[in-house]
């Protein structure tokens, strides 16, 4: 008897505990709700004068889209000439290039005159040396490590390349913007945000999370690069080309993807008219 008492306090006990901590609870989302009405966040610098990405339209597009090779080696011939020199493609080959057009003697010639040779130990030394890169290696990483890349760009580390448009929202569009939306910070916004003053060494850049990117502006004046096919090597373009260009290493099998699909939805509605035909046919006649 005493057992089953002491039984039914103890669980008594529990849901009033438990009913003590719903309401603590209860109490403190009902105070968040009401200060966040009453007492609204100030608006940020970020809030008011970050913008979202322009729109960008390239041939991969949707489902049916496919790389335009000659954009994706423009592409790649800026970030080789502007990009490489900062940020790496730890995670593509050189042999890939092959995807984009360029036969094996090309890619071999990539390779070896590439500027960062690959790191390699002297096997009668020991000691750590370079080598020259061939086509399977993967392209070299722009500095030996964070320490020094840091040094070098004002303590920022430039990410890797490699996977960048599938990293950030936006994706190709993001990557786009940021690059053409290198500008002077508004007066306005200093104005209105005293502390918000770009600081020295950072550029204002609105496509950027919080308004202020270590990386200088890489594309500086058009013709920074001459196209091998005769394309005008303007601001834009060679934004629009290096974005394609990174859809590419994010996703190389992007095209094989689109075809696998539009295959299987092919099958799908095969399938599906034959499943009707035969249904149609064995029920004929018979009333449902």
């Amino acid at each position: 008897m005493i057992s089953s008492l002491f039984r039914l306090a103890l669980r008594n006990l529990n849901i009033l505990i438990g009913l003590a901590f719903a309401g603590v609870l209860m109490l403190a989302l009902i105070t968040t709700v009401y200060g966040l009405i009453t007492e609204p966040a100030a608006p940020t610098a970020e809030h008011e004068f970050h913008r979202e990405h322009k729109p960008l339209k390239l041939a991969s597009d949707g489902p049916f889209g496919q790389f335009d090779r000659q954009q994706l080696q423009r592409g790649f011939q800026v970030y080789k000439e502007v990009c490489a020199a900062c940020h790496s493609l730890r995670l593509v080959a050189f042999r890939n290039l092959e995807d984009l057009g360029y036969n094996e003697a090309e890619v071999k010639a990539i390779a070896t005159q590439w500027a960062i040779q690959q790191p390699s130990i002297n096997p009668e030394t020991g000691e750590t040396a370079t080598r020259a890169n061939i086509p399977s290696d993967r392209f070299p990483l722009a500095f030996a490590n964070d320490v020094a890349a840091r040094a070098a760009n004002n303590n920022a580390i430039p990410p890797d390349l490699s996977l960048i448009t599938k990293a950030r929202e936006g994706g190709a569009a993001y990557i786009y913007s940021l690059l053409t939306g290198y500008q002077n910070q508004p007066a306005e916004l200093v104005h209105e945000f005293p502390g918000a003053k770009t600081p020295e060494g950072l550029h204002y850049n609105p496509y950027f999370p919080n308004l202020n990117i270590a990386m200088p502006p890489p594309l500086t004046s058009n013709d920074q690069v001459t196209y091998q096919d005769g394309t005008r090597a303007t601001i834009d373009q060679m934004a629009k080309d290096v974005s394609a260009f990174l859809v590419w290493t994010a996703e190389p099998n992007l095209e094989t993807r689109h075809q696998a699909g539009l295959a299987t939805i092919l099958f799908l509605l095969i399938f599906t008219l034959l499943t009707f035909g035969a249904y149609r046919n064995i029920w004929r006649g018979v009333k449902h």
